[in-house]
Protein backbone atom coordinates (compact mmCIF):
# COMPACT_ATOMS: atom_id res chain seq x y z
CA UNK A 1 0.00 0.00 0.00
CA UNK A 2 1.45 3.11 -0.92
CA UNK A 3 1.08 6.56 0.97
CA UNK A 4 -0.48 8.39 -1.23
CA UNK A 5 -3.87 6.82 -0.73
CA UNK A 6 -3.33 7.67 3.23
CA UNK A 7 -4.67 4.66 4.75
CA UNK A 8 -1.30 3.62 5.88
CA UNK A 9 -0.39 6.98 7.17
CA UNK A 10 -3.82 7.22 9.16
CA UNK A 11 -3.22 3.90 10.54
CA UNK A 12 -0.47 4.41 12.40
CA UNK A 13 -1.15 7.77 13.79
CA UNK A 14 -4.25 6.91 15.41
CA UNK A 15 -3.13 6.63 19.18
CA UNK A 16 -5.14 3.56 19.79
CA UNK A 17 -3.10 1.70 17.07
CA UNK A 18 -0.20 2.93 18.17
CA UNK A 19 -0.64 1.89 22.02
CA UNK A 20 -1.47 -1.29 20.29
CA UNK A 21 1.65 -1.77 18.42
CA UNK A 22 3.79 -0.28 21.23
CA UNK A 23 2.39 -3.08 23.65
CA UNK A 24 2.56 -6.07 21.90
CA UNK A 25 6.22 -6.89 21.66
CA UNK A 26 5.46 -6.24 25.86
CA UNK A 27 2.71 -8.84 26.07
CA UNK A 28 4.76 -11.29 24.02
CA UNK A 29 7.75 -10.66 26.42
CA UNK A 30 5.37 -11.00 29.60
CA UNK A 31 3.83 -14.34 27.46
CA UNK A 32 6.76 -16.12 27.60
CA UNK A 33 7.92 -14.98 31.40
CA UNK A 34 4.77 -16.74 32.54
CA UNK A 35 4.79 -19.62 29.93
CA UNK A 36 8.63 -19.86 31.26
CA UNK A 37 7.22 -20.25 34.97
CA UNK A 38 4.37 -22.30 34.31
CA UNK A 39 6.86 -24.77 32.93
CA UNK A 40 9.03 -24.59 35.91
CA UNK A 41 6.37 -24.90 38.41
CA UNK A 42 4.26 -28.21 36.54
CA UNK A 43 7.90 -29.61 35.87
CA UNK A 44 8.64 -29.67 39.06
CA UNK A 45 5.54 -30.60 40.36
CA UNK A 46 5.45 -33.59 38.06
CA UNK A 47 9.13 -34.96 38.89
CA UNK A 48 8.22 -34.42 43.07
CA UNK A 49 4.18 -35.31 43.19
CA UNK A 50 4.80 -39.20 42.92
CA UNK A 51 6.88 -38.83 46.36
CA UNK A 52 4.50 -36.48 47.77
CA UNK A 53 2.47 -39.03 51.00
CA UNK A 54 -0.55 -38.19 53.02
CA UNK A 55 -0.22 -39.39 56.66
CA UNK A 56 -3.27 -39.61 58.74
CA UNK A 57 -2.10 -40.41 62.45
CA UNK A 58 -3.76 -41.95 65.49
CA UNK A 59 -2.35 -40.13 68.68
CA UNK A 60 -3.47 -41.00 72.37
CA UNK A 61 -5.84 -38.54 74.33
CA UNK A 62 -5.77 -40.40 77.57
CA UNK A 63 -8.47 -42.24 78.80
CA UNK A 64 -11.88 -42.43 79.11
CA UNK A 65 -13.95 -42.59 82.68
CA UNK A 66 -14.15 -45.90 82.50
CA UNK A 67 -10.51 -46.00 81.83
CA UNK A 68 -10.80 -46.93 78.18
CA UNK A 69 -7.81 -45.39 76.01
CA UNK A 70 -9.07 -42.13 73.74
CA UNK A 71 -7.70 -41.60 70.79
CA UNK A 72 -7.58 -38.01 68.91
CA UNK A 73 -7.06 -38.13 64.71
CA UNK A 74 -4.73 -35.99 62.84
CA UNK A 75 -2.54 -36.04 60.35
CA UNK A 76 -0.46 -34.29 57.56
CA UNK A 77 2.01 -34.70 55.03
CA UNK A 78 5.45 -35.90 54.07
CA UNK A 79 7.62 -37.12 51.18
CA UNK A 80 9.55 -40.40 50.24
CA UNK A 81 13.20 -40.28 50.62
CA UNK A 82 14.59 -43.51 49.97
CA UNK A 83 13.75 -46.68 47.88
CA UNK A 84 12.75 -48.40 50.28
CA UNK A 85 10.10 -46.32 51.72
CA UNK A 86 11.46 -44.29 54.67
CA UNK A 87 9.33 -40.85 54.57
CA UNK A 88 10.27 -37.70 56.14
CA UNK A 89 8.23 -35.66 57.84
CA UNK A 90 7.30 -32.97 60.69
CA UNK A 91 7.61 -34.45 64.71
CA UNK A 92 4.54 -32.57 65.65
CA UNK A 93 2.67 -34.75 62.56
CA UNK A 94 2.98 -38.05 64.29
CA UNK A 95 4.53 -37.24 67.71
CA UNK A 96 2.97 -39.61 70.26
CA UNK A 97 1.40 -41.80 67.55
CA UNK A 98 -0.49 -45.00 68.36
CA UNK A 99 -1.11 -45.80 64.37
CA UNK A 100 -0.11 -44.29 61.34
CA UNK A 101 -1.32 -44.73 57.86
CA UNK A 102 0.19 -43.64 54.41
CA UNK A 103 -1.44 -43.41 51.38
CA UNK A 104 0.35 -42.77 48.36
CA UNK A 105 0.12 -40.81 45.29
CA UNK A 106 -1.05 -44.17 43.36
CA UNK A 107 -3.60 -44.46 46.22
CA UNK A 108 -2.42 -47.35 47.76
CA UNK A 109 -3.09 -47.27 51.68
CA UNK A 110 -0.27 -48.74 53.94
CA UNK A 111 0.26 -48.51 57.62
CA UNK A 112 3.65 -47.19 58.79
CA UNK A 113 5.84 -46.84 61.96
CA UNK A 114 7.82 -44.14 63.18
CA UNK A 115 11.52 -44.81 63.43
CA UNK A 116 12.97 -41.57 64.50
CA UNK A 117 11.47 -38.91 66.16
CA UNK A 118 13.03 -35.07 67.34
CA UNK A 119 10.46 -32.46 68.60
CA UNK A 120 13.81 -30.31 69.15
CA UNK A 121 13.90 -29.85 65.39
CA UNK A 122 10.37 -30.81 64.49
CA UNK A 123 11.53 -34.01 62.19
CA UNK A 124 10.63 -37.10 62.01
CA UNK A 125 11.59 -40.60 60.11
CA UNK A 126 8.75 -42.80 59.39
CA UNK A 127 8.96 -46.27 57.56
CA UNK A 128 6.33 -48.11 55.19
CA UNK A 129 5.69 -51.48 56.63
CA UNK A 130 6.80 -53.90 53.41
CA UNK A 131 4.26 -53.61 51.25
CA UNK A 132 2.93 -57.31 49.98
CA UNK A 133 5.31 -59.20 47.89
CA UNK A 134 4.58 -58.42 43.58
CA UNK A 135 3.52 -54.60 44.48
CA UNK A 136 5.49 -51.85 42.51
CA UNK A 137 7.81 -50.08 44.90
CA UNK A 138 7.88 -46.65 45.72
CA UNK A 139 9.33 -43.27 44.32
CA UNK A 140 12.17 -41.33 46.36
CA UNK A 141 12.53 -37.77 45.88
CA UNK A 142 15.85 -36.09 44.98
CA UNK A 143 17.01 -34.15 47.64
CA UNK A 144 18.05 -30.69 46.84
CA UNK A 145 21.03 -28.51 48.14
CA UNK A 146 20.35 -26.09 50.26
CA UNK A 147 23.64 -24.18 50.40
CA UNK A 148 22.72 -23.59 46.53
CA UNK A 149 19.76 -21.55 47.24
CA UNK A 150 19.54 -17.94 46.62
CA UNK A 151 17.30 -15.24 48.08
CA UNK A 152 14.29 -14.52 45.38
CA UNK A 153 14.37 -18.25 44.08
CA UNK A 154 11.04 -19.54 42.99
CA UNK A 155 10.03 -22.84 45.29
CA UNK A 156 6.71 -24.91 45.21
CA UNK A 157 5.49 -26.54 48.32
CA UNK A 158 3.69 -29.65 47.89
CA UNK A 159 1.18 -31.27 50.32
CA UNK A 160 -1.09 -34.51 50.38
CA UNK A 161 -3.53 -32.61 53.15
CA UNK A 162 -6.72 -34.74 53.66
CA UNK A 163 -6.35 -37.28 51.44
CA UNK A 164 -5.64 -35.07 48.43
CA UNK A 165 -3.32 -35.60 46.17
CA UNK A 166 -0.86 -32.96 45.47
CA UNK A 167 -1.99 -29.28 46.26
CA UNK A 168 0.36 -27.00 45.24
CA UNK A 169 1.46 -23.65 45.65
CA UNK A 170 4.28 -21.86 44.39
CA UNK A 171 6.93 -18.17 45.61
CA UNK A 172 10.20 -17.40 46.27
CA UNK A 173 13.19 -17.94 48.97
CA UNK A 174 12.48 -14.65 51.07
CA UNK A 175 15.18 -15.25 53.55
CA UNK A 176 18.14 -17.73 54.25
CA UNK A 177 19.27 -18.37 58.08
CA UNK A 178 16.25 -17.64 59.71
CA UNK A 179 15.44 -18.87 63.12
CA UNK A 180 12.53 -20.67 64.11
CA UNK A 181 10.66 -22.07 67.99
CA UNK A 182 9.95 -25.50 67.16
CA UNK A 183 6.67 -26.85 68.89
CA UNK A 184 9.17 -28.28 72.19
CA UNK A 185 10.15 -24.94 72.23
CA UNK A 186 14.07 -25.12 71.42
CA UNK A 187 15.70 -22.73 68.55
CA UNK A 188 15.55 -24.11 64.98
CA UNK A 189 18.59 -22.14 63.40
CA UNK A 190 19.06 -22.00 59.37
CA UNK A 191 15.91 -21.89 58.24
CA UNK A 192 14.57 -21.26 54.73
CA UNK A 193 12.02 -18.70 55.14
CA UNK A 194 9.14 -18.39 51.51
CA UNK A 195 6.34 -16.55 51.03
CA UNK A 196 4.89 -19.55 49.35
CA UNK A 197 1.53 -20.25 51.57
CA UNK A 198 1.63 -23.22 53.31
CA UNK A 199 -2.49 -24.90 53.52
CA UNK A 200 -3.17 -26.43 56.66
CA UNK A 201 -2.77 -30.44 56.24
CA UNK A 202 0.72 -29.24 54.48
CA UNK A 203 3.02 -29.95 57.08
CA UNK A 204 5.51 -31.76 56.73
CA UNK A 205 5.61 -32.02 53.14
CA UNK A 206 8.47 -30.80 50.60
CA UNK A 207 9.52 -27.37 49.25
CA UNK A 208 10.90 -27.87 45.80
CA UNK A 209 13.18 -25.70 43.68
CA UNK A 210 12.39 -25.52 39.81
CA UNK A 211 14.84 -28.65 39.36
CA UNK A 212 12.65 -30.74 41.85
CA UNK A 213 15.36 -30.90 44.62
CA UNK A 214 13.14 -31.18 48.32
CA UNK A 215 13.64 -29.50 51.59
CA UNK A 216 11.32 -30.06 54.20
CA UNK A 217 8.60 -27.66 55.25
Amino acid sequence: MNQEDGSFVTAVSDSSVLSHLAAAPQRAGDDSLLDAYSTAVTGAVERMSPSVVNIEVRQSAGRTRSGEPRERQGGGSGFVFTPDGLILTNSHVVHEAVRIAVTLADGRRMPSTVIGDDPASDLAVIRLDQPHSGEPGVTAAALGDSQKLRVGQIVIAIGAPYGFQSTVTAGVVSALGRSLRSYSGRLIDDVIQTDASLNPGNSGGPLVDSAGGAWWV
